[in-house]
């Protein structure tokens, strides 16, 4: 803004200058982007640093409030020590109530310490987060630094640049305005000259083009220049004018938006923006009439100035006098006046000229001949420098001449050489006339009768003129009197005040002229004050014998405090007596202040709120909102020390920020104007004082007042007694005031020795004594009176209440103490509910004393209650055969411990420990136990009752049900023997039924209370197994019939938990994770070494597994490991050979009804009673084994696996004995028939040693075994459990029926098929293919041939083979092995050689139980291993000459070839000699019911098209049959009678019949057809029809 504005102001030729300017910073000028960045850069930097500034401030609060926290737990901590030497002190002396409210302060100082520790803790922590943010917040600083230097060096250089352009413009200003100068200098020497000179007020007037402040001040006057700066002429037109109306828009528009931007950063924040505005519009009205008042001052000073010099100009023409004659060398008169003028404005400010250069040439050249001038010109030329330091809203239109370090044009002494003189003859004779006299001097020596008078030549009176108390604005006179002290006549004259009192003070004195002596004359001195100030001065008069001046002083308004008196002395006084003395402050000064008497050891806070607080104009809103928050927290803490000096911060007025220190206690200052005093606060005083002031002790004094406090002495403790008191005040400026209290106090004649009466612990309702001592020191006998407060009458007695005392001697009077149940609440205040302390006051008023005599009794008060819970006790149903124990709790409530005892139990009930009898401590809690056995089957209603050794009872209601059960256990506890992991315990017991008879008078019969009797019969019983116990009963459910028993077996077995296993097989896992880990790691860094960046990361990847694997659920990790897997079986015999021993106890109930088992309908319960209840107690005791397994982690499952049906599997146990003896084994049977054998058996085991048993497992079949085998020693049992499976080979084949049909091929062509094969075996199989065309021919060479053989003796598969003894049928791989699970494809291939339709062979899949093994060719020789064929397949496929075929109809031949010869035909011939081929169709019509008509009878027969690779005309088969007609007429419908057939396509001809009406049921149908078939040939086929009705299936 400060360039643009010079840009606005700047002339026609500097705008030329500037144009050229504005293009090379266009070349200089950065792009867009580079400024924005700039901008965001110191933003940036701008918002760290304010960041910086707010985490600064917090730290420096924080840890002041952590060090008013640690002074706060020093404190605590000398106060606890206080209290534990107190409590000691009072233990020590046996104080019982002493201790108990000393050691409820210690729990209060106990729970204040634990809070300021953890406010400490807290406030560390946060103070730790704020140090971490600040350094984060310097580390940026630090990367931003380069970037913060160089934005600064950018500033710096812009700053030189536009520093370089100022000086230049000034310079081209001064140049032009020097010019101006010269010449309005030279047209001021060519203008006629005046009749008279011209006086020196005129000569002072402001040159013509030079503009001032003052000037400007005084705009309003039509004498003063105008307002404004004037310029020099030729410099100013209607461009320069339009500059100024754009300028002071340019300003309205800033201010404005300065005043939005004010206005929305106070929203921002949360301020009143309005209350801002408003006082900031105030502050600048405050400023404009305090410049407005000086300028006013100024004025004025420069119309006296001129006045005094237009007068004395009037006096010397008044009094022509000739010229003195002038030296050789002398300046002529024009020339030492300019040179004066020229000195003057050398002297002045730079910025605010206010006289001409003629004035100071004058006072110059005068100042040493005339005192008075020299008095009048120091004056006149004062000036304000602070002027030029104000900012101005108007801007130069030539910057220069405004600057700081402007010095005014001078003109050249040249220029001063060839001005014209200026006046006539008669001013050079008036002006030398009066330099004569004043070099001539005006002092001179007096002398009278030989004596030369020395000293002040005039006494004042008064001596010192003293305005006292005055107020800013008002008008003070005070007259003096001046009386001639010399020895003749005189004379007076006033020279004037001191400079620093001419604005404030002025004397009228009108000179008397001679004066005799002794002889006076009055002086009127006015003062006006326009400052709060003290000022002090001299009012100077001149004598004709010298010099003399009258001091003068003036004073503000103080306040001037003092005390009448420093000791006040009470002298003797009584203790219990009062005095009062009072003590007067007085303030002989003008102003008031507020007082506080204190003593002096205290410490105070004065509200500063109103004298002390100081707004100046600058104070703005928000100012005052944070002095308001400054004082309210500063007046919350406390600060040590009696005096501080006050402290006083200024605000940081060019960023507008507040200036935040820390004091020593870590509070905050406030901002500029605000001045604290010292502030501190009054700790309570807990001890009573025996001085004290009155109710007046703090308030205002006024001025010229006095305040008289009472002081009341108040003796206490016999003896001297002397306390130092202060008054301190709010305004600073007083000094505090001290002052000393003195008294003796004497003891009373009567007191007692022992003024605290300590009971100790008293019970409610028991009565206390004690003796009290009271003593005397009087001569004369006293009548006491013993008085008891008024709450406490009811519960202490004194006795007697009345009695006299002999002189010097001691009476003795009886205290009774009963306190009762009422105690609290009529004690009231001496009572506290909360320790049980009672302090209670006893006072004996003694005749004719004042101060009566008290002591205090003190007792702790408890209650004897005993407190027995629960309430009462129901034990509900309980057998005659058991007990029951419950815990009951026995109280004392009591302070004192109390002796108890059970009394009067009955015979069924046992209260233990000590059988009911005891001493319990104070508010202790017992647990007792009673134990309940019924003798009989009845109700039981009975009380427990507990007295106390003071014969309290205290009662318990007990209720129970005896219940006598129809059936009884011969053992109601069972204790079983130390038993091994995983081995057996067994005991057995009876279940009784010993109900025979419902005859009560006999015997008892059973029954529930008093119910009716249980009924004889069979009863049920039903043991109920606690879930997850290591305890087996069998039979648990059974029925005992009367007058018998039932054996029962119940079994021990200990294993270990299955969390326990999961646990450490988990444990195992991660070990065993954690050395791959630490190997693979290994690893890597040999291979990685080069490379450490990649395998840290690798590494740490790693390790993120891990721990994401170790975090996994334990309930998932248990899930995925199986209690068969071989980490959960090493992790149990891990934890079996460590195991150290458990014992259990379990409570097996056995819950009995009425009835038999077998006669409940299905699976409907029994009805059983919860009262009837049996109950087993088991004891079982858990120790390690004596013999573990080693071999294989100690696992005890052997699992042989897979073993092929016919072969054997050996594994290898090894055992070992841990116990510390010898053992001798014994092994249980092995079934004879199984596949498991123990192959050595040992019978003796040492003690540490280890033995390998050899096991076999030998399948005969496909089977799972299963057998445990028990190693039985004296100490426990090791069971193995053996498994093994017995594996036999399937396979399954893909082809259904076992059946492969290749279907047609054309002679001498090929066809191939797939099919496959599946091992579902665990096993991997050896396999071979064998076709039985090739393995048979060898042994049925010999044998007759089929087809001489009867039909039901044809058992060959081998059908027709081919003419070149090649096999029809080929299978691909012939052998090879199948892999568990796997399918294995093959293909089969019908190559025939010649046509005909019975090839076929049969293919064996024959299987090896071995894979390593291979079968032998030799048909003699035995197979090296089993061999099993799997599979027979039957091959078939026909063989045709032609492409055409018909199937269907009955057979009419053999399936094998015939030794007739067939006869060859020439192909010429062939057709004619051709034979019809017979097909024979048989139709068997169904007649089950005659009366229902049956479905007709159908046949088919199947035209095909065989596909070949030969090359044929004919692509397709047709086929065509006739006689239709006829075969229609006969009950034969055929569909279709012709049609077509593609190559490798089949079509089926439908062949039906219904009998006809005509038809014989004795005699078959016959009729033919002819079927024609054209392919590659064309083929005839004669079918034969026979149809008959069958009735029968």
């Amino acid at each position: 803004m400060e360039e643009d504005d010079k840009k606005l102001l700047d002339d026609k030729p500097l705008v030329e200058d500037g144009i050229e300017q504005s293009k090379d910073k266009q070349k200089q000028r950065l792009t867009a982007q580079e400024k924005r960045q700039a901008c965001l850069l110191r933003r940036d930097l701008s918002h760290l640093d304010q960041l910086h500034e707010e985490k600064d401030l917090f730290i420096q609060k924080t840890r002041g409030e952590l060090r008013a926290c640690r002074r706060r737990m020093e404190l605590l901590v000398k106060q606890q020590e206080s209290v534990a030497a107190e409590i000691a002190a009072e233990r020590a002396a046996n104080n019982m109530a002493a201790m108990g409210r000393l050691e409820a302060a210690s729990r209060r100082l106990c729970s204040e310490l634990k809070n300021e520790r953890d406010l400490q803790a807290q406030m560390m922590a946060v103070l730790q987060q704020s140090q971490s943010a600040l350094w984060q917040i310097e580390v940026q600083e630090g990367q931003l630094e380069d970037a913060r230097k160089s934005a600064q060096e950018e500033a710096a250089a812009a700053r030189r640049g536009l520093q370089e352009r100022a000086a230049k413009q000034l310079h081209r200003e001064m140049g032009a305005s020097g010019k101006a100068e010269r010449n309005r200098l030279l047209r001021a020497r060519t203008c006629s000259h005046p009749p008279h000179p011209p006086p020196l007020q005129e000569m002072c007037a402001p040159a013509e083009g030079a503009w001032t402040p003052a000037a400007e001040a005084g705009g309003g006057s039509p004498e003063e220049p105008p307002e404004g700066p004037e310029v020099p002429e030729g410099l100013i037109g209607e461009e320069t004018l339009r500059k100024f109306q754009a300028w002071g828009q340019a300003k309205t528009e800033l201010a404005e938006q300065k005043a939005q931007a004010e206005k929305k950063a106070i929203l921002a924040q949360g301020g009143d923006a309005f209350k801002h505005l408003c006082h900031q519009r105030r502050r600048q009205e405050l400023e404009a009439q305090n410049r407005a008042f000086e300028e006013e001052q100024k004025r004025r000073k420069q119309e006296i100035v001129s006045r005094l010099l237009k007068e004395e100009a009037v006096e010397d023409q008044r009094r022509p006098r000739p010229e003195p004659p002038r030296p050789a060398g002398q300046r002529s008169l024009r020339d030492q006046t300019w040179s004066y003028v020229a000195t003057f404005c050398d002297g002045q400010s730079t910025e605010a000229p206010l006289c001409c250069p003629l004035l100071q040439e004058t006072r110059s050249r005068f100042y040493q001949s005339s005192p008075l001038l020299t008095a009048i010109s120091s004056e006149s030329v004062q000036g304000d420098g602070s002027l030029g330091g104000e900012d101005t809203l108007a801007w130069p239109e030539i910057p220069g001449l405004w600057k700081e370090d402007y010095k005014p044009f001078q003109v050249s002494k040249e220029d001063v050489d060839r001005k014209p003189v200026g006046g006539t003859k008669m001013d050079k004779d008036i002006l030398a006339r009066t330099m004569q006299r004043l070099r001539s001097g005006v002092i001179h020596k007096q002398v009278a009768s030989g004596r030369e008078f020395r000293g002040c030549p005039f006494n004042s009176k008064p001596k010192f003129i003293h305005f006292k108390d005055f107020d800013v604005g008002k008008v003070y006179k005070k007259k003096i009197t001046l009386i001639n002290a010399t020895y003749t006549i005189n004379y007076c004259k006033l020279v004037g005040v001191d400079e620093s009192l001419q604005d404030f003070i002025h004397v009228d004195f009108d000179p008397p002229g001679p004066l005799s002596a002794g002889m006076s004359c009055e002086v009127l001195v006015t003062f006006k004050p326009m400052i709060n100030k003290d000022l002090e001065g001299n009012v100077s008069f001149l004598a004709q014998t010298g010099g003399f001046s009258v001091p003068l002083k003036c004073s503000t308004k103080k306040c001037s405090l003092s005390l009448d008196k420093e000791l006040i002395d009470f002298g003797s006084y009584t203790v219990g007596e009062t005095a009062i003395r009072t003590i007067t402050l007085t303030n002989t000064g003008g102003l008031g202040t507020k007082f506080r008497f204190l003593l002096a050891s205290e410490t105070c806070e004065m509200d500063t709120s109103q004298s002390v607080l100081k707004l100046s104009s600058t104070f703005t809103y928000e100012d005052k909102s944070l002095y308001d928050k400054f004082t309210t927290s500063f007046s919350e803490h406390q600060m040590e020390g009696n005096e501080s000096s006050p402290t006083d911060v200024p605000s940081q007025k060019e960023s507008g920020k507040l200036d935040v220190k820390e004091q020593e206690e870590g509070h905050p200052i406030e901002s500029e104007g605000v001045t604290l005093t010292t502030i501190m606060t009054i700790p309570p005083n807990e001890e009573q004082m025996e001085f004290s002031l009155g109710e007046t002790t703090e308030g205002d004094i006024g001025p010229f007042s006095s305040i008289k406090v009472p002081v009341i002495f108040t003796p206490i403790v016999p003896g001297t007694v002397q306390n130092s008191f202060k008054v301190v005040f709010k305004n600073q400026q007083c000094p505090t005031l001290y002052f000393k209290v003195v008294g003796v106090a004497i003891d009373v004649p009567v007191w007692v020795p022992k003024p605290n009466v300590d009971l100790k612990i008293c019970m409610y309702d028991r009565l206390y004594q004690d003796s009290i001592l009271v003593h005397t020191r009087s001569k004369a006998a006293l009548r006491l009176k013993f008085e008891v407060c008024k709450e406490l009458r009811g519960h202490v007695e004194l006795l007697p209440e009345t009695g006299y005392i002999q002189a010097l001697s001691s009476y003795s009077v009886q205290l009774k103490f009963l306190p009762r149940h009422s105690l609290p609440e009529d004690a009231g205040k001496y009572f506290d509910k909360e320790t049980r302390v009672l302090e209670a006051p006893m006072t004996i008023r003694v005749a004719d004393q004042i101060k009566p005599v008290g002591f205090t009794v003190h007792a702790v008060v408890t209650t004897s209650d005993l407190e027995l819970s629960p309430a009462g006790l129901d034990f509900g149903y309980c057998t005659i055969y058991e007990a029951i124990r419950t815990q009951i709790s026995l109280c004392n409530h009591s302070l004192l411990p109390q002796e108890f005892g059970f009394v009067g139990l009955p015979k069924f009930v046992d209260i233990q420990p000590n059988d009911g009898f005891g001493t319990i401590l104070p508010l202790e809690t017992l647990q007792l136990d009673v134990i309940f056995q019924p003798t009989k089957a009845k109700e039981y209603n009975f009380e427990l009752i507990c007295k106390s050794e003071i014969n309290r009872c205290f009662k318990l209601a007990c209720r129970a049900v005896g219940v006598y059960p129809p059936l009884e256990l011969s053992h109601n506890q069972i204790k079983f023997a130390a038993t091994s992991l995983y081995d057996t315990s067994v005991a057995t017991l009876y279940v009784i039924n010993s109900h025979l008879s419902m005859n009560s008078l006999t015997h008892s019969v059973p029954r529930i209370g008093s119910e009716d009797a249980f009924p004889v019969g069979p009863t049920s019983f039903e043991f109920l197994l606690p879930p997850d116990s290591p305890i087996t009963i069998s039979p648990l459910v059974g029925t005992v019939w009367p007058g018998k028993r039932c054996l029962v077996r119940v079994a021990f077995r200990p294993v270990l938990p299955s969390e326990l296993i999961h646990q450490e097989a988990f444990q195992a896992l991660s070990r065993k994770a954690e050395v791959k880990l630490s190997q693979k790691e290994t690893v890597t860094q040999r291979k990685d070494q080069r490379r450490p960046s990649f395998s840290m990361l690798r590494l740490q990847n790693q390790d993120r597994l891990l721990r994401a694997s170790a975090s996994q659920p334990p309930e998932l990790q248990k899930e995925d490991l199986a209690s068969s897997s071989q980490e959960y079986q090493s992790a149990q015999a891990s934890l079996t050979r460590s195991f150290q021993g458990k014992f259990d106890k379990f409570v097996v109930p056995c819950v009995v009804a009425s009835g038999d088992t077998k006669d409940r309908k299905g699976t409907e319960p029994l009805s059983f009673s919860p009262h009837n209840t049996l109950y087993l107690e088991l004891w079982c005791p858990a120790v390690a084994p004596s013999i573990v397994v080693t071999s294989d982690k100690g696992k005890t499952v052997i699992n042989f696996g897979d073993i092929a049906a016919g072969h054997r599997g050996i594994k290898k146990v090894s055992i070992q004995n841990i116990s510390p003896e010898d053992l001798d084994l014994e092994y249980s049977v092995l079934n004879p028939d199984g596949p498991f054998v123990l192959l050595n058996p040992t019978i003796r085991l040492p003690s540490g040693e280890t033995q390998v048993l050899d096991l076999s497992f030998s399948p005969r079949e496909s089977v799972v075994a299963q057998e445990i085998l028990d190693i039985i020693t004296k100490k426990g049992t090791l069971s193995l459990a053996l498994m093994g499976t017995g594996v036999a080979s399937t396979i399954t084949c893909s082809i259904e029926g076992d059946v492969l049909n290749m279907g047609y091929v054309i002679a001498r062509e090929s066809v191939s098929l797939g099919f496959k094969l599946q091992n579902n075996s665990p096993l991997p199989i050896k396999f071979s293919m064998q076709l039985d065309s090739l393995s048979s021919r060898s042994r049925d060479q010999h044998c007759l041939p089929q087809f001489l053989a009867s039909p039901d003796q044809r058992t060959e598969v081998v059908g027709t083979q081919n003419y070149s003894g090649q096999s029809v049928f080929s299978v691909v791989p012939v052998e090879g092995v199948m892999e568990p699970g796997k399918a294995q494809d093959f293909t089969v291939t019908f190559s025939p050689d010649h046509e005909s339709l019975y090839f076929s062979d049969r293919l064996q899949v024959v299987l090896f139980e071995k894979a390593g093994l291979r079968p032998s060719l030799d048909p003699s020789s035995p197979p090296a291993c089993p061999l099993k064929v799997s599979h027979h397949i039957l091959l078939k496929g026909a063989a045709r000459e032609h492409m055409m075929f018909v199937e269907g109809g009955d057979p009419l031949d053999v399936p094998v070839e015939s030794l007739t010869v067939i006869p060859a035909f020439d192909l010429e011939h062939r057709e004619e000699a051709e034979e019809l081929k017979p097909i024979l169709v048989t139709l068997d019509y169904a007649q089950l019911d005659p009366d229902t008509q049956a479905p007709p009878a159908t046949r088919e027969l199947q035209v095909g098209c065989i596909r070949t690779t030969q090359l044929s005309a004919k692509k397709t088969v047709e086929f065509s049959m006739d006689n239709i007609a006829a075969l229609q007429h006969k009950g034969f419908t055929i569909e279709p009678s012709r049609g077509s057939v593609e190559r490798g396509q089949t079509k089926a001809i439908s062949i039906s019949w219904t009998p006809p009406i005509d038809f014989d049921p004795d005699h078959p149908l016959l009729a033919s057809a002819l079927l024609q078939l054209r392919g590659d040939v064309k083929e005839t086929y004669k079918v034969l029809f026979v149809a008959q009705v069958v009735t029968g299936p």
